[in-house]
């Protein structure tokens, strides 16, 4: 009887657990299915950055051709081309030099601000104190163009006045603008300014020479940052 009885319960056992075996594929079974997405449409990628960039042309006459718009991104950047007579200053002189800037073709806009002179990178000057660095006095004039792309006005002492209002006027070099100037995105307008650099026929406050004379013979070299951000 014993023997019967406990072939009964491992009977039993091996049912229990064969019901558990049979029950556990059907509890737990599921049907997947995945859905993806993508940045972008059509083979083409929908995310990535912007294109901002700036260059200039200091051609003097302007001259509106690929080659002349560069990159000059650290100091001492591009030479200006001034009017005759600016290694030979004379008091009372003004030498003038032009410089435009546009974005490329497949750049955002910009705004620019003109940051104050500093001296040139690598360029050997004499100046003992900056005595003439000190004396000299900048004038800037600005226009904004889209077409045609050059300025209304040349950049000499014969139409500067016909600029219009400077964008900073008789200060030191050491004066940076107040006002920006915006740039068209997509190369869509040039943004031309007029340099004046005047030597005053009289002594600035500070200097440690006493007589206009003692300014002979120096030379100076000084850079400026038009300071571009994207819009």
């Amino acid at each position: 009887m014993r023997n019967a009885r406990n072939t009964r319960k491992i009977a039993a056992i091996a049912a229990g657990a064969l019901v558990v075996g049979i029950g556990a594929p059907y509890t737990l079974a599921t049907w997947n299915d995945s859905e993806w997405v993508w940045g972008g449409a059509g083979g083409v990628p929908g995310v990535g950055t912007g294109t901002f960039e700036v260059r200039q042309n200091t051609t003097s006459p302007f001259a509106d051709v690929a080659l002349n718009w560069v990159d000059r991104e650290t100091n001492s950047g591009g030479g200006l081309t001034f009017t005759a007579g600016a290694i030979s200053l004379s008091p009372g002189d003004t030498v003038y030099a032009p410089v435009a800037l546009r974005t490329t073709a497949e750049s955002s806009a910009a705004s620019v601000t003109l940051r104050q002179a500093v001296p040139a990178s690598g360029v050997t000057v004499v100046d003992d104190y900056q005595d003439l660095w000190k004396s000299i006095r900048v004038t800037v004039y600005t226009e904004k163009r889209t077409t045609p792309a050059g300025p209304t006005n040349t950049c000499t002492s014969a139409s500067a006045a016909s600029w219009g209002t400077p964008l900073i006027s008789d200060v030191s070099l050491d004066t940076a603008a107040s006002t920006t100037q915006a740039l068209d995105a997509e190369a869509g307008s040039t943004q031309h300014y007029c340099f004046a650099l005047h030597l005053p026929a009289t002594l600035q406050a500070g200097l440690t020479v006493t007589t206009i004379d003692e300014l002979q013979g120096r030379t100076i070299a000084p850079a400026w940052e038009f300071r571009s951000t994207s819009e």
